[in-house]
């Protein structure tokens, strides 16, 4: 089953359930206006979502339209929580690395994880705006889950029965003011701005057998200025797969139906790949030649990133980013 949110309806936009060729929709206002109100409710609109998916596949939903992505927010346009973990080992320990330093050893055992700003994302054709062009924008092409509600404690074998959908993420990052804010020793404000997410959300069954091992088996597309960056495969070198990022997450806590949870940028040991980030072709480059040639992105770049099915068909829309510069509000 596809789901998305039509911009139109409020800040938490207006549910629609999407065919799988991601050419139709219909809204469902008798079932759940908004995605987070089915998600609150799954085990009640669930099936009665999937039944109307069907009906649209078949060509039977009465008041269906055609789908144009840019009316699309992102699925979830804002959420109660959006946790984003770095589950690729090889792009933490390449960026490492550069700087001279080794992967620690809890870092294999233990997942990383951080706190992002989920009162409002981007949907998938909105621009990168950014002030300044000496702030770094990068994309951080991953993949992410949404849950229902998740008790505090969960095993990570439970946990896989929490996740309900599949998304697409773009974890925008501003490079330049990065390092000064982890100098604090605090988190990230500044140096993670709105993230982006794909224009349809999927249910696990959706994808089939590329779902397995709590892990999505398919390769993450990702274009940069009109030129292939990287194809890293989303379910090889994955160190936590995400029933454990979800067991991490709700370690202290309980997790609300509509939490997200992010793996952190797909990357592989393989450099033949690529990479779905600036900066880790930046940190190979500076390894293997001393210096970095690769510019972080500036206004009118543009940035595509998509995963295919073995037919070659979008599975979640395409993440489509121009970066924007804006005056500062005063």
């Amino acid at each position: 089953m596809k789901l998305a949110s039509l911009k139109a309806g409020g800040r938490n936009g207006t549910l629609v359930v999407v065919d799988r060729d991601l050419q139709r929709g219909v809204t469902v206002p008798n079932i759940a206006p908004t995605l987070q109100c089915a998600l609150e409710r799954w085990s009640e609109c669930e099936s009665r979502l999937r039944s109307v998916y069907a009906s649209l596949n078949e060509g039977e939903a009465q008041t269906a339209f055609t789908l144009d992505t840019s009316t699309l927010a992102a699925p979830l346009p804002r959420a109660y929580q959006w946790l984003d973990g770095s589950a690729y080992l090889t792009h933490v320990e390449r960026v490492r690395r550069a700087r001279g330093a080794e992967l620690p050893a809890s870092f294999r055992s233990d997942p990383l994880m951080y706190q992002g700003c989920s009162d409002s994302f981007l949907a998938s054709g909105d621009p990168i705006v950014s002030v300044s062009d000496e702030w770094g924008v990068d994309f951080e092409g991953e993949v992410a889950v949404v849950t229902d509600d998740v008790p505090m404690g969960v095993s990570s074998a439970v946990a896989n029965n929490h996740i309900v959908l599949l998304m697409l993420t773009n974890d925008v990052s501003l490079r330049a003011l990065i390092p000064e804010e982890l100098a604090k020793g605090f988190g990230f404000v500044h140096g993670k701005p709105a993230s982006a997410f794909s224009p349809v959300a999927v249910t696990p069954d959706e994808v089939g057998e590329f779902w397995h091992g709590g892990k999505l088996h398919r390769p993450l597309v990702v274009h940069f200025n009109g030129e292939l960056f990287g194809n890293p495969e989303a379910g090889v070198d994955m160190q936590f797969d995400f029933p454990t990022l979800v067991s991490h997450a709700a370690k202290t806590r309980t997790l609300g139906a509509g939490t997200i949870i992010g793996s952190g940028t797909v990357s592989n040991r393989d450099p033949a790949r690529g990479y779905a980030c600036i900066l880790e072709r930046r940190m190979v480059e500076k390894v293997e030649d001393g210096r970095s040639r690769t510019q972080f992105m500036r206004s009118g770049d543009r940035v595509r990133i998509e995963m295919l099915d073995e037919h070659g068909r979008s599975i979640f829309g395409a993440i489509d980013h121009v970066v924007s510069l804006s005056e500062p509000d005063p």
